[in-house]
């Protein structure tokens, strides 16, 4: 099945390999008639396969690089839509919507349909959780299991961080991206294209994570999306192939800074936080409802100090 997959990417490659060869050769091939001593430009193989990655084959970047930016496709010489360094994605305007709704499908039948990251437990479930919002579900494993790929894409993320630990970001051709997080091992490169049921990392327990679990999140546009909504967990399938976002999609947002809101209350009569493992002044600032340029005046810092451990912070 997955052959098939690999072959249809594969095939598609090629034709546009051809076009690209076609457009490059026609103009030589004139020029060629009224100067003798011109040699026509061609690229080879490898070549041309690099600009039609470069160009082509960045998963939905008409969506991400369209009307719901400000920016264009490119900005200075970067591609806006497809961010190697940061693993979040700005957030798209999604006032856009309005009353709309955009309906699409999770899988066609041109490639390798879904598979379940892993066959665990839900052992936390988005939404509120103590202090803070949670973005996704956590899946119970040991470290050392294998995690897969949910659906086909091509890996946007793969690097370490402070509070997902070591965490691979996929997106896929619909816009959708799926996060794995606390992983113990990375499998996969930045820039590869992965098929749904790949093993793309091990299951761990690091960054910000309290025993061996992944952590899974889907977002659309930089916004979370409840992954109960799209995957049973229970089944280990699809609720349904199609998934249709609207306003109601993104309801938990007021949910979120009632949250916020209410942490802030309740940390008014703590006066100091001491620095764990994982913690920075954003992070704190959104714990806490407050603003890192509010922490960094009481605290007499820069926004861009290192916190160290047993640090003890103002409020």
């Amino acid at each position: 099945m997955r052959i098939g997959c690999g072959n249809f990417y594969y095939m598609k490659r090629l034709f546009l390999l051809f076009f690209l060869f076609t457009i490059h050769l026609l103009p030589a091939s004139l020029c060629a008639q009224t100067r003798a001593d011109t040699i026509p430009f061609t690229m080879d193989e490898d070549e041309m396969m690099d600009q039609t990655d470069s160009i082509i084959f960045f998963p939905s970047n008409e969506i991400y690089s369209g009307g719901l930016y400000a920016s264009d496709l490119y900005t200075s010489g970067i591609y806006v839509g497809w961010d190697t360094t940061n693993i979040h994605t700005v957030k798209a305007d999604m006032k856009s919507l309005n009353d709309s709704v955009r309906e699409f499908a999770l899988y066609s039948d041109h490639n390798c349909g879904y598979v379940h990251p892993f066959s665990g437990r839900v052992t936390s479930k988005f939404g509120p959780r103590k202090k803070r919002y949670h973005y996704g579900v956590d899946i119970d494993l040991e470290t050392g299991d294998s995690v897969n790929v949910a659906f086909d894409g091509k890996v946007r993320i793969a690097k370490k961080s402070k509070s997902y630990g070591n965490v691979i970001v996929v997106r896929h051709d619909n816009g959708l991206e799926t996060y794995y997080a606390h992983l113990s091992k990375i499998n996969v490169a930045v820039g590869q294209e992965v098929f749904a049921g790949d093993v793309i990392g091990l299951g761990g327990n690091t960054g910000r994570s309290r025993g061996s679990h992944l952590h899974f999140e889907i977002r659309y546009l930089g916004h979370p999306i409840n992954p109960t909504e799209i995957i049973s967990f229970d089944d280990k399938k699809l609720v349904s192939n199609m998934l249709c976002i609207d306003n109601a999609t993104f309801d938990y947002v007021s949910e979120a800074k009632k949250a916020a809101a209410k942490n802030y209350a309740s940390s008014k009569g703590k006066k100091v936080h001491v620095v764990r493992k994982g913690d920075t002044l954003s992070g704190l600032a959104k714990r806490y409802g407050t603003t890192t340029k509010v922490l960094c005046k009481k605290n007499g810092i820069k926004a861009t100090s290192t916190l160290k451990l047993g640090q003890k912070i103002k409020l």
